[in-house]
């Protein structure tokens, strides 16, 4: 049976009554001979101190009768001492310089049937070098190739039942060891040769061979590593699957994650409402209630500038202009409300109009600088006039209405034309009541018992550009949260002003309370500086004037079921938001925010629409690689601190 150690044994190179010498190769693959004790001779008292002790003696001999083991374990059950093969046959100086008879195998090694001998004593101490070793066998110490079938003559000795004793024929020792540490041997001859204590960390070498490196668990690094490759393309294509269905826009909201509203709707309303207020917000809901209504009027002026008194032509062209505002469908059946001045200007807001366009034309011709348009126009204002084509005609006048996003100098679809019913001059309010040739146009609600006071709250909706061409220029609403800053109790209206405006095509924009009904129309504040549109007509002067001219503001249909359509979008019930929109859709096609909230609820996951065009598995492959992510980065995370932890 071979030792156990942390060599391989290859076969037994001699034996003593006290214990074997073997050969064996290292984890290096070096050839070493290891002494070893048997078992029930180190159990007996002073033998394994005994062992301890001739093997750091020799070790630490003077060269070069020093023999220096290479690794040692005297606390084993059987202790073992290795010897490299450069000091050589390390294992046999050691037994024999423990004054027991060894006898080495011979190449091939008969069966030893001779009791072993009795150990009753301490072994013969050495003093100095070893004794030389005789009788060696004619081949290399370490290179016998023949196995030793049966025990040598150190076969087990017999059991020691006292201290042990020197063998026949050897020199006296202490007639007892001693009761604790290493045995004291005495010199051969004369008085007792010194031997310092037995010190395990005074040896010169390790005596225990150290672990070797944990095993690179190079199968999990490749398992984890897999885990996240799958996670990672499982990802990419739910991510895919889920983005490339329903409205082919991307899901991401403008304002916040929580929403359904895509960056870019498959439409292009005039206002988003989910992008100017807080989402589901009663503003969001205010502003989706009323934008729909909201218009873009442009008016354009056609004819010839002329000499009062001659009715010379000032340039032989026509000379055409615009005005440009806001305005705001007031009854289904395309009636609309507006700035009275915008679109039924005075006589010398005309003319103002033509002499400046005219000197732009000069300017563009370079037969004028653009510092010198003020003064020509002032220059002209009281010798000319703008007229049609004959002296006696009056120019000619375009009015055109455009819902939702509007492009300036746009005369057919999606413009609407239009013309003026009736207006009041600006004592009377400055309104006017324009009639677009197209119904079913969304409208908004007017309410009338409006408290108006300082301090009010209020949304404020007008058009506005941020175009430098004014030609071509691209209109949208925009929308600003507002509070009144003061009643204007001297003017026949009872205007009122506020804290903020949107700009200056937002004339004859509206005023909106949280409900989303108008409760006035906006107008520039001419005791102002800037003469910006922060005064506000009240509901009551619309009515009257609606009033005059026998219209009345009416929902249609269409619009019920768009508010509809909200309640339950803003309850969070898509279904129901998706066919109420639909209808819409149907009846009022210039609604298009109706469409963009059908797509929101489809988004939102409500309604066949929203999962028709997106594939089953989408969502859920997507949720199973993120579980699989997360649990491949715990694996990772895991396997980083183990190896952390093998290395401290």
């Amino acid at each position: 049976m071979q030792p156990e150690g942390p060599y391989r044994f290859t076969h037994v190179l001699g034996g003593s009554p006290v214990g074997k010498a073997w050969a064996a190769i290292d984890g290096q693959g070096r050839l070493v001979t290891v002494a070893v004790l048997d078992a029930a001779v180190a159990a007996a008292p002073g033998w394994r101190e005994a062992f301890a002790g001739i093997a750091d003696s020799l070790a630490e001999a003077q060269a070069p009768n020093a023999v220096p083991y290479t690794y040692a374990d005297f606390s084993a059950a059987s202790p073992w001492v290795a010897y490299s093969s450069e000091v050589g046959p390390g294992a046999e100086k050691l037994f024999r310089a423990l004054g027991v008879e060894y006898e080495p195998a011979p190449a091939a090694a008969p069966p030893v049937s001779a009791p072993p001998q009795q150990v009753s004593a301490v072994p013969h101490p050495v003093s100095g070098a070893p004794h030389p070793v005789s009788g060696l066998p004619h081949v290399p110490w370490a290179m016998h190739t023949s196995p030793v079938s049966a025990q040598p003559a150190s076969a087990a000795p017999h059991p020691v039942s006292a201290a042990p004793a020197s063998p026949a024929g050897a020199d006296t020792v202490a007639s007892a060891a001693p009761a604790a540490g290493p045995a004291q041997p005495q010199a051969a001859q004369g008085g007792p040769v010194e031997v310092l204590p037995h010190d395990p960390f005074a040896a010169p070498v390790r005596r225990i061979q150290p672990s070797g490196p944990p095993p690179r668990r190079t199968g999990r690094w490749i398992a984890v590593a897999a885990l996240l490759l799958v996670a990672a393309l499982g990802g990419v294509v739910g991510a895919w699957a889920v983005t490339a269905g329903g409205s082919g826009e991307p899901a991401s909201p403008p304002t916040a994650a929580s929403t359904a509203f895509p960056t870019a709707t498959p439409v292009n309303p005039g206002l988003k409402p989910w992008a100017q207020a807080a989402l589901y917000s009663a503003e969001e809901r205010a502003l989706a209630t009323a934008a729909p209504s909201m218009v873009f009027v442009e008016v354009i002026f056609t004819g010839y500038v002329r000499n009062k008194q001659s009715n010379a032509l000032l340039r032989e062209a026509p000379v055409t202009f615009s005005r440009r505002c806001s305005g705001f469908v007031v009854n289904h059946d395309g009636h609309v409300l507006t700035n009275g001045q915008c679109v039924q200007p005075t006589e010398d807001i005309v003319l103002a109009g033509a002499l400046s366009a005219l000197a732009n034309v000069l300017v563009s011709e370079k037969e004028l600088a653009a510092a010198e348009v003020p003064a020509y126009t002032r220059a002209r204002m009281k010798t000319t006039r703008f007229t049609g084509t004959e002296a006696t005609t009056a120019p000619e006048v375009k009015l055109f209405g455009q819902l939702n996003a509007a492009k300036g100098d746009v005369t057919d679809s999606p413009a609407i034309p239009g013309t003026v019913v009736q207006a009041l001059g600006l004592e009377e309010g400055n309104l006017a009541l324009v009639k677009l040739d197209q119904q079913n146009l969304p409208a908004a609600e007017l309410n009338p018992s409006a408290t108006i006071s300082p301090e009010t709250p209020l949304l404020v909706l007008g058009y506005g550009t941020t175009d430098a061409s004014f030609r071509s220029a691209t209109y949208t609403v925009l929308s600003k949260p507002v509070q009144v800053t003061g009643v204007d109790a001297q003017s026949p209206v009872n205007a009122y002003r506020i804290s903020e405006d949107v700009g200056l095509y937002s004339r004859g924009g509206i005023a909106i309370d949280p409900q989303g009904r108008v409760v006035g129309l906006l107008d520039n504040d001419i005791l102002r500086p800037d003469k910006a549109n922060r005064l506000v007509v009240p509901v009551s002067t619309m009515t009257g004037l609606l009033d005059a001219a026998g219209v009345q503001n009416a929902l249609g249909e269409h619009d019920k079921l768009y508010r509809s359509g909200l309640d339950a979008y803003f309850a969070s019930d898509e279904a129901a938001a998706i066919t109420r929109f639909d209808g819409v859709t149907e009846k009022s096609p210039a609604n298009l925010l109706a469409q963009a909230y059908r797509q929101a609820a489809v988004d939102s996951g409500g309604g066949e629409g929203g999962s028709s065009d997106r594939p089953g598995w989408a969502v859920p492959l997507l949720v199973a690689s993120g579980v699989v992510l997360v649990i491949g980065l715990v694996a990772l995370i895991a396997m980083l601190f183990s190896r952390r932890g093998n290395r401290a």
